[in-house]
């Protein structure tokens, strides 16, 4: 609970700059009338592609990716999808855009009561998620090839990055080239296919560390590492502590 306001944040006004860290998503909920909101998303690694005006009304979420990460990896799955598939989709039907402006108050309701419920904002985020996942894949909207090329990856990435590791292997599954893969990541993401990869290990290090009892040596060879020195190497670098330091300060 000491660590939910890390993981979920809620603002009423928009700022393309507002983010948690550079591992978490945003959705901005742009209110045009009573009976319309335009969803736009910012996926990982991205900001939002949007000009809004300065008087625009709406609620903005950002939620870090673990959130998602702790459940199923369907949901994930869907959750990737629905953030990558188009940057904004516009909800018109009435009863629909009731539906999300209620599961929203819920949302707002929980987040800046005094008895918070970090438990209880995340079911609700994951019902209002639900909901867009459903209403986006009833909307028939043109999709960019490249776009669909990052989703594919990003997909394929989450099915098979604790065995596969090298971007040859994503590319080869899309039909195109490793020098292709990396030019579309870096002109959709700004990282390559090996960074993009390096950051899923690092937040499924971090799960694991919290979540479990796994020792480090057993998460290196889970994670693909040769030894536990090239792992424990590879945490320090990217989050500064081992992965024994990191473990214990999460648990004192």
């Amino acid at each position: 609970m000491h660590t939910w306001k890390t993981k979920i944040k809620i603002d009423l006004k928009f700022d393309s700059k507002t983010e948690l860290s550079h591992n978490s998503m945003g959705i901005y909920f742009e209110y045009i009338q009573e009976s319309s909101v335009v969803v736009h998303f910012k996926p990982l690694n991205e900001q939002f592609n949007m000009n809004l005006n300065v008087g625009s009304k709406g609620v903005l979420l950002n939620f870090e990716r673990d959130l998602i990460d702790e459940d199923d990896i369907e949901y994930s799955l869907d959750v990737m999808s629905l953030f990558n598939k188009y940057p904004k989709f516009q909800i018109k039907d009435v009863k629909k855009v009731e539906q999300v402006k209620k599961l929203i108050e819920l949302l707002k309701e929980e987040y800046y009561s005094d008895t918070v419920s970090y438990i209880m904002l995340k079911t609700l985020l994951k019902v209002l998620l639900l909901h867009l996942i459903r209403y986006q894949n009833n909307e028939l909207l043109p999709q960019d090839i490249q776009q669909k090329r990052v989703f594919q990856f990003l997909e394929l990435m989450e099915i098979n990055f604790l065995n596969e590791t090298s971007a040859e292997f994503y590319a080869n599954k899309l039909g195109i080239s490793t020098k292709r893969l990396n030019q579309v990541l870096q002109d959709k993401l700004s990282l390559t296919a090996k960074q993009i990869i390096q950051q899923r290990q690092i937040t499924e290090a971090k799960r694991k560390l919290i979540k479990s009892e796994i020792t480090t040596k057993e998460l290196a060879f889970e994670l693909g590492f040769e030894s536990i020195s090239s792992f424990s190497r590879f945490f320090k670098k990217n989050v500064g502590v081992s992965p024994t330091v990191f473990k214990s300060q999460q648990h004192s």
